[in-house]
């Protein structure tokens, strides 16, 4: 038995460094963000420092106080004989206990003193020392990962203010449920704890660590010397009940309609009964003795005041059983009271374990720790969260590509918030943030949408050289990488797939999953293949794509066709500073690089075929790539290149590669089959068709007039996002504003936008505007929005508003005064009647990224109206305006 007494006393015997050893490793590894530079800091010779003086010097301490490395001390502690897992052994589990317990048997109290560190100290004045103590008998799920990082921070957080302390992160291992637990579990936990980065300072295998050992099963001997001093405390006692007899005793108390509980028959026996019972080796189990008339009283950080009336709720209950093995509460209290640990944070569904482990921790003469109960993780059917709600496994998390960093931003967030409308966090900016008072009662939904947003956040502010390892363990997970290849191939394809995904993304899987779209080709075997009404069967009916992709056949055919060149396919992802390119409306190359002959070879066919914009662009689209919509076209012709190239690193059949020359041959058989009717452009046949209508007929004067005349470019000419349309951009009127409770830059708000019910919407107003300048306004609001909860409050939709480049100033729209509450927005030379112009639905903005996507085109003319490609947003009273010129709307 490995114990911390003994562990002490051998450690000081054997080595006088011990000390610097042990405090050193409780230091904290981490520190907080943003922390003040030594170039910013003040010092005065002649005057005391000053409070902020005293802060930063404190922060430059904290600076110092690095932790040595885990390896190091193993190394070192490998040295000491009968080391093992952060403990040391005697030569025999009885001489360990002894020296550990310190007599423990003996009536004598004092000899426990030296087993609780907390004892006669009061505990908001300790470090906080922390603990998770999962189960091992499954993965890691949400809930408890919740639980571990909320009790991690409060750690992190205390080492920085207590650097001297003996405050940490405590992992231990409650694994006294031999039948369910297994190794595989434990692995399993601790390496999905690892993955998040909640590393704790005191745990199983930790080296040279105090309070050791950290698995339950291996203090079974210290459980059992702690109930025999109970016992000859006075405290608790040995109950010779059988089974049958406690059944009947249940079921005599039940027919008289009273809370079954153990009836005291062995609470008071005659000693002499007892011992000649015990000597006779009859069974027993160990009762606690509650005190007459005992209330538990707690102050519980999230549920305030909590009490219960021990004798009429529990009774005497067991604390060993009668194999010997202990109960759950008399374990986590005796750990709780042994380890030192000075705060439980644990879910709601443990709140009725506090009052066993409150007379225990009494009994044993240990203060109680502080304690603070979080309401469970609800699915977004208001039902506990469980797998039916998809995944909720750690390692699930983990394999789908979602980052660490991610989520525990998004964790922490699930009954915490910061008081601000701030939603992502670096692991720093947490720590230096998080207060065990701003937990919230009310249950948490878990919002799969959200983690995706937030991830994506995460992943927007990493640059592509930091995802390059993460995209790579996607793509190995998908098999799209060949066993052994070429290295150098290898990395070029990564870098590739994670530059050209890098914009959308929102977690790195869909960097792999996007790289199978690219590859693939998707364009069906014949017109009639197509789904009706779909986007790519209208548009090939315009009689535009016929024409365009016969064109492409014949210049790849003559080898004309620009394609990307084997000497240099990264040319189209990097820029002239071999930096990678993420804006999706960016190419990199110089001037004899396949992006600059892709981008001259459209502009002639653009000249022949007397197209351009979106009539141009989609065909072309459709007929290289097999979809309507993607990333930048020669971007992905460079990554089909990259997976088609001699020796390639891509597992062709896995990744599903169809290459240049396959596609080629498919985009022949698909235009044999459109119909004749759909081979010409209906646009050119119509203006034909005017032209001999009127009788009209330019001279040749006139045509080459025309022809030299400049072209006025048009802002949309290029662009392939999705429609102005998708939009449900609506005129509303706030009728109600108010400041949110818990964050400090939130206006929540009521707006009738023409619907049964007004909405509530919050915004991020507050530092800009007065409430009272809000209300009544007219505004814009952009309503197909899915709701979710800002810092709590159910926000549904977003007010537009203008700003300048660096978003200091900030304003309303300005809508005509009569136009008409819940009326759609539309914009000049976009139809939005019928199902082509119905806006999309709410999943859809969302996933898709829909008003992301359009935002950059979203911005005021230099007269301060508000446009999308520079048409103006029109209402039926008029042009929308504001008092910003050339600005953004966002």
């Amino acid at each position: 038995m490995k114990l911390n007494m003994a562990s002490m006393a051998l450690l000081a015997a054997s080595l006088s460094s011990t000390s610097s050893l042990v405090c050193a490793f409780t230091r904290p590894a981490n520190h907080r963000g943003a922390l003040t530079t030594l170039s910013k800091l003040h010092f005065s010779t002649t005057k005391e420092p000053t409070q902020q003086q005293q802060q930063q010097q404190s922060t430059i301490r904290r600076r110092k106080a690095l932790k040595q490395n885990n390896a190091t001390l193993l190394s070192r502690a490998s040295t000491f004989t009968n080391y093992k897992d952060g403990a040391l052994f005697l030569s025999t589990t009885e001489e360990s206990t002894t020296t550990a317990v310190n007599g423990a048997a003996s009536s004598d109290e004092s000899n426990l003193d030296n087993l609780f560190p907390n004892k006669n100290k009061s505990i908001i004045d300790l470090p906080p020392r922390m603990r998770f103590a999962p189960s091992p008998t499954g993965s890691l799920h949400v809930g408890g990962a919740r639980t571990a990082l909320y009790n991690w921070l409060v750690a992190k957080k205390g080492q920085l203010d207590f650097v001297e302390g003996d405050g940490g992160f405590v992992l231990r291992v409650e694994d006294t449920d031999v039948a369910r637990s297994t190794k595989e579990s434990e692995d399993s936990v601790l390496a999905d704890l690892s993955w998040l980065g909640l590393t704790w300072d005191e745990g199983p295998n930790t080296p040279l660590a105090k309070y050791g050992p950290y698995r339950q099963s291996e203090r079974s001997t210290l459980y059992s010397k702690i109930a025999n001093s109970l016992i000859e405390s006075g405290k608790a006692y040995p109950c010779f009940s059988t089974p049958e007899e406690l059944d009947a005793m249940k079921a005599r108390m039940e027919a008289e309609g009273i809370p079954p509980r153990y009836d005291g028959t062995w609470r008071d026996a005659d000693p002499e009964v007892v011992k000649a019972k015990i000597d006779a080796g009859d069974p027993y189990t160990v009762r606690f003795k509650v005190p007459a008339g005992a209330r538990v009283v707690i102050d519980d950080a999230v549920r305030g005041t909590v009490s219960w009336d021990a004798e009429a709720t529990v009774g005497d209950f067991i604390l060993l059983r009668s194999s010997g093995v202990p109960v759950y509460n008399f374990c986590v209290a005796v750990d709780d009271a042994s380890m030192g640990i000075t705060t439980v944070i644990r879910a709601e569904e443990h709140l009725t374990n506090t009052l066993r482990q409150g007379l225990i921790f009494d009994a044993l003469g240990a203060p109680r720790p502080r304690y603070a109960h979080c309401s469970l993780i609800l699915g977004e059917d208001k039902q506990k969260l469980s797998k039916r709600h998809g995944a909720t496994s750690c390692n699930q998390f983990r394999l789908d590509g979602f980052l660490p960093d991610a989520m525990i931003n998004y964790l922490a967030l699930l009954g915490w918030n910061d008081g601000t409308d701030n939603e992502i966090f670096t692991r720093e900016e947490l720590i230096d943030a998080f207060d065990i008072d701003r937990i919230v009662k009310s249950p948490s939904v878990f919002d799969m949408d959200k983690l995706k947003w937030v991830n994506s956040q995460h992943l927007k502010r990493m640059e592509v050289e930091e995802i390059l390892g993460l995209v790579e363990e996607q793509l190995g997970f998908m098999g799209m990488i060949k066993e052994g290849a070429d290295e150098a191939k290898k990395s070029d394809f990564i870098f590739a797939t994670t530059a050209l995904a890098k914009q959308m993304l929102e977690t790195t899987q869909d960097a792999a999953t996007n790289a199978k779209t690219v590859l693939g080709y998707s364009l069906p075997a014949a017109f009639a293949d197509l789904e009706d009404g779909s986007e790519a069967k209208e548009m090939v009916k315009q009689g535009n794509f016929y024409g365009i992709a016969m064109k492409i056949i014949e210049m790849y055919e003559s080898g004309s066709f620009p394609i990307p060149n084997s000497s240099n396919l990264l040319a189209a992802f990097m820029d002239g500073s071999n930096k990678a390119i993420v804006e999706d409306n960016q190419v990199g190359g110089d001037e004899t690089s396949y992006p600059q002959a892709y981008k001259a070879t459209m502009k002639s066919v653009a000249k022949e075929m007397q197209v351009k914009g979106k009539n141009l662009f989609h065909p072309v689209r459709l007929a290289l790539t097999g979809e309507m919509s993607g990333q930048e076209v020669t971007k992905q012709m460079s990554l089909l290149a990259l997976a088609s190239e001699d020796d390639t690193a891509v597992n062709a059949e896995a990744a599903d590669v169809v290459t240049i020359e396959a596609r080629m041959e498919k985009l022949k058989g698909f235009c044999d089959s459109i119909p004749e009717e759909f081979r010409a452009s209906k646009q050119a046949s119509d203006d034909a068709a005017n032209r001999s209508k009127d009788g009209k007929k330019q001279s040749k004067a006139e045509e080459e007039a025309a022809a030299a005349a400049p072209a006025v470019a048009d802002p949309l000419d290029g662009y392939e996002g999705p429609p102005i349309t998708a939009l449900d951009i609506r005129v509303g009127r706030i009728n109600k504003v108010w400041v949110h409770e818990e964050a400090d830059k939130l206006f929540c708000e009521e707006i009738d936008v023409g619907e049964d019910e007004p909405r509530q919407i919050a915004s991020g107003l507050r530092p800009y505007m007065n409430a009272e300048d809000l209300e009544g306004r007219m505004v814009l609001v952009l309503c197909n929005l899915k709701a979710r909860k800002l810092a709590g409050f159910p926000s549904h939709g977003m007010v537009l508003c203008a700003s300048n480049e660096d978003h200091s100033v900030v304003k309303l729209v300005s809508v005509p005064v009569e136009a008409k509450i819940g009326e759609r927005v539309t914009v000049p030379g976009f139809d939005f009647e019928g199902e082509e112009g119905a806006p999309f639905a709410e999943n859809k903005v969302g996933k898709k990224k829909v008003f992301e996507k359009i935002a950059p085109f979203l911005q005021t003319s230099e007269y301060g109206v508000p446009t999308f490609g520079g048409r103006p947003l029109l209402t039926s009273a008029g042009v929308c305006t504001s008092p910003i010129n050339k600005g953004s709307v966002s």
